[in-house]
């Protein structure tokens, strides 16, 4: 109860809150306090002793849970954009990968070795960790090279085919530690 208030808190505080109904709100606080609570303690190797922190575990901005969950929700939000546009399939006709879209690439085929290894290692914080990096490399990568204006094309169909592949396993990652990925946030 305690997450879901301060996720609550947390939320208003930012004004993320309009567009919701007050069921959506509700939801929204319960599968974001959870997720944070959830990763907060996936996040660390089974070994080592944690410190709870409310506050730190709910950050948007921090190496949380709610930062992957608001990472998946902003991509959903790029493709609701796109699809406002007409755009709903994308098909890769060869263009030249920029160093920033080729690494991010690399970064996604690596995730079945991840759940490998995680599971090889009985270590959710594999899993966890990853993820959250990814989340934090798309979120660089995006905030440097639009989708919606790319500069043609080609280029907007290859990087929504990364977001939705990087949306597609940041989700699954979340699922795989038992954490919602909210449609919207």
């Amino acid at each position: 109860d305690g997450m879901v208030a301060t996720a609550k808190e947390t939320t208003e505080e930012l004004g993320k809150v309009e567009g919701f109904t007050q069921d959506e709100l509700e939801t929204l606080y319960q599968t974001i306090g959870m997720g944070a609570l959830k990763y907060f303690i996936l996040k660390v190797d089974p070994k080592k002793r944690i410190l709870f922190n409310p506050k730190e575990s709910i950050d948007l901005q921090g190496h949380t849970g709610p930062f992957i969950q608001y990472s998946y929700a902003r991509i959903q939000s790029i493709f609701r954009k796109l699809a406002e546009n007409g755009l709903n399939e994308f098909r890769l006709n060869g263009t030249d990968l920029l160093p920033a879209e080729k690494s991010l690439i690399v970064n996604i085929y690596q995730y079945p070795g991840v759940i490998q290894s995680a599971a090889d290692n009985y270590s959710p914080a594999e899993v966890a960790n990853y993820i959250y990096n990814l989340a934090k490399q798309f979120n660089s990568f995006y905030a440097e090279h639009s989708i919606t204006k790319a500069e043609s094309a080609d280029k907007q169909h290859l990087r929504a085919i990364i977001a939705g592949q990087t949306a597609y396993i940041l989700k699954h990652g979340l699922m795989l530690l038992g954490i919602q990925s909210p449609e919207r946030m």
